[in-house]
């Protein structure tokens, strides 16, 4: 595990593009989250992507990706507009064919990190050109990869928006992610590169406004078909974050990418 990072730190990577978050620390997760889960007059539909600790109080923009809306016809389009501040990125479309859009920031990759142990010490380092130290211990070498994601329909639910790109850390959702209630469960496989994950970890966090902090709700694990069952306690907006480590392409210039991927969801009563 690496050292805790604070706030300052954590804010002036992320602006650098070179914060990785470590797989064990849950805070500043990344988020996309829509004004309303149902799109307002004319159709449009207005999102925030942003890194954070408190949901949703947006702290550092959602930068280097590339945003994309899939249509219910199956189509990848790029949102209508796309605006970047200092602590959110702003996104809007407008939906014109009844169904179900999902709406991704695409994948974000952070700089390189790397944790090791000199003299007894745990230290850390974003520096391009690191090199370990003589004498020194490497205990991580990896890049971020995120992306955050969220689901809007306009008219009745479908579902050709749900089928899952194949690519990275995501989830494949089983029930329908725009039509949960208290009383239903929520079914979705962990997907990485188009394959399920058993065992593994899903976070699903209550987002409730004001709260000091955001504390896991429920800790879910996948089966080994590598689908999750989760049923709200009650109704209100949730996001679900899961963290894969994983062997990187031989291309790249790390050993290890650490993939993470979250989604924000509305459960009504």
């Amino acid at each position: 595990m690496s050292l805790p990072l604070n706030r300052a730190i954590f804010a002036a990577a992320l602006l650098s593009g070179s914060f990785v978050a470590p797989v064990a620390v849950q805070a500043h997760v990344p988020y996309l989250q829509p004004a309303s889960f149902e799109p307002i007059r004319g159709g449009w539909v207005s999102l925030d992507a942003a890194f954070a600790d408190r949901f949703f109080i947006p702290e550092v923009a959602f930068d280097n990706s590339q945003f994309t809306v899939l249509t219910p016809a199956g189509a990848a389009v790029k949102p209508a507009l796309v605006q970047y501040s200092h602590t959110r990125t702003t996104a809007e479309h407008q939906l014109t064919d009844d169904g179900t859009y999902r709406f991704s920031t695409g994948l974000r990759y952070g700089a390189v990190f790397h944790t090791y142990e000199q003299d007894g010490e745990r230290k850390n380092s974003r520096d391009e050109n690191f090199k370990l130290p003589a004498g020194a211990k490497s205990i991580a070498h990896f890049q971020a990869v995120t992306r955050a994601e969220t689901y809007v329909s306009k008219g009745a639910p479908d579902h050709n928006a749900l089928k899952p790109g194949g690519e990275a850390l995501e989830l494949e959702f089983l029930s329908h992610p725009n039509d949960l209630y208290t009383d239903s469960t929520l079914r979705a496989r962990v997907l990485f590169n188009g394959k399920p994950l058993a065992q593994q970890t899903v976070s699903a966090y209550f987002v409730e406004a004001g709260a000091n902090d955001e504390k896991v709700t429920q800790q879910l694990t996948t089966d080994a078909a590598g689908i999750i069952s989760f049923k709200p306690e009650k109704a209100g907006t949730y996001l679900l974050l899961s963290r894969y480590r994983a062997d990187a392409p031989a291309s790249a210039k790390v050993p290890q990418y650490s993939y993470s991927y979250s989604v924000v969801l509305e459960v009504t009563q």
